[in-house]
């Protein structure tokens, strides 16, 4: 079982932190999971508010490619239709593929912030027809290293060579962030392995993931790849104190995802492209805000470590085997908890998980 982590860059809750102290302790915790045996490091792009604000995660991740040798490292991920030509996701990719000696997974995704789309003066409806343009030549430039002649609806390109030149194949290394079904029915169309934050109920997302694994099987003719799933974490040795944290701080960031993405919003039936985002925004005002919030916390991977890994076997249950990243740090908790909570999962949660991937291999 992979088992990585995901950076926010996230001050929301956070009274009187700088933007530079963000991006020091979220290093610090970055550097000390490879210390701590983490498989991948997934660093999302978000813009132009508290919510998250890392605007370059292939800048970032090459900074901390220079600081490490053996963790992976994952966009987690580069949005397609924030990027104004798809050369230029191919360049960087192959760029920092050098730099991290082949460590690089690209993760991709479409976006959903009306405030992010607002600020690049992009059209927040194109957001499908540019990613489903611009994803395969992306895909396809990465393995063959030259970006090939296009004239579509959002993108022109003469045939052009990538330098420096790819050399290593990203099949298997590139992924999609897919949080609704039409975007997991276009991750099986690509090909790709899919990720997908801890958002859902259990049945809707495996319902989903069926789905996929359904047109992937059709299209391609074999299995797809194990499923990522990011869940907010905080791992303590006290079960109280650890149910008193993830209702205060995982609810938090539930307000802060409600807000940045306008989730209860009726934009999403008027921009064309987000019809599942509509329907939840009035699944949404119909629970209610407290029942989502009870809801979403259960979802989350928090308690102590025993509790932890009997969640995931019974996650494991329902979805077969998947993968796990997790966030440490976020909406508020305490740096030191998070660290904490960070290092009492690597020691006693993490080793059980590898097991696992031991077991199935046998």
């Amino acid at each position: 079982m992979d088992v990585g982590m995901v950076l926010m860059m996230q001050s929301f809750g956070y009274e009187g932190v700088s933007d530079s102290q963000v991006y020091d302790e979220d290093t610090t915790m970055a550097l000390q999971a490879e210390e701590q045996g983490f498989d991948h490091l997934w660093v999302v792009e978000h813009h132009f508010a508290d919510y998250a604000f890392c605007p370059d995660n292939f800048v970032y991740l090459a900074n901390i490619a220079a600081r490490t040798s053996r963790i992976k490292l994952a966009t987690g991920a580069a949005i397609l239709p924030w990027n104004s030509q798809p050369i230029r996701v191919a360049e960087k990719a192959a760029l920092l593929d050098h730099m991290s000696g082949g460590r690089f997974m690209l993760g991709i995704g479409r976006g959903l912030s009306r405030h992010e789309f607002e600020g690049f003066g992009i059209e927040m409806g194109e957001s499908r027809e540019r990613f489903d343009e611009s994803a395969p030549m992306i895909i396809e430039a990465l393995e063959t290293g030259w970006m090939e002649e296009h004239d579509g609806k959002h993108f022109k390109q003469k045939r052009t060579e990538i330098r420096p030149r790819p050399e290593r194949s990203f099949k298997g290394r590139t992924w999609q962030v897919a949080m609704s079904p039409e975007s997991a029915l276009q991750a099986a169309h690509l090909g790709l392995p899919m990720m997908a934050f801890s958002i859902k109920a259990r049945e809707q997302e495996k319902a989903e993931f069926e789905d996929y694994r359904a047109a992937f099987i059709k299209e391609h003719a074999t299995e797809p790849p194990r499923p990522m799933l990011a869940d907010l974490v905080f791992c303590d040795s006290d079960a109280d104190r650890a149910r008193d944290y993830a209702e205060r701080y995982c609810g938090a960031y539930l307000h802060s995802v409600m807000a940045h993405y306008e989730m209860m919003g009726e934009h999403f039936d008027k921009v064309g492209g987000y019809d599942a985002y509509g329907q939840n925004a009035k699944i949404f005002k119909e629970m209610g805000m407290e029942e989502f919030a009870k809801l979403y916390v259960g979802l989350q991977a928090w308690g102590t470590p025993d509790q932890m890994l009997r969640k995931f076997e019974e996650r494991r249950k329902i979805f077969g085997e998947f993968g796990i990243l997790g966030i440490f740090r976020y909406a508020g908790l305490p740096f030191e908890d998070a660290q904490n909570s960070q290092a009492l999962f690597s020691r006693e949660v993490l080793p059980v998980l590898k097991s696992w991937e031991e077991q199935e291999a046998a």
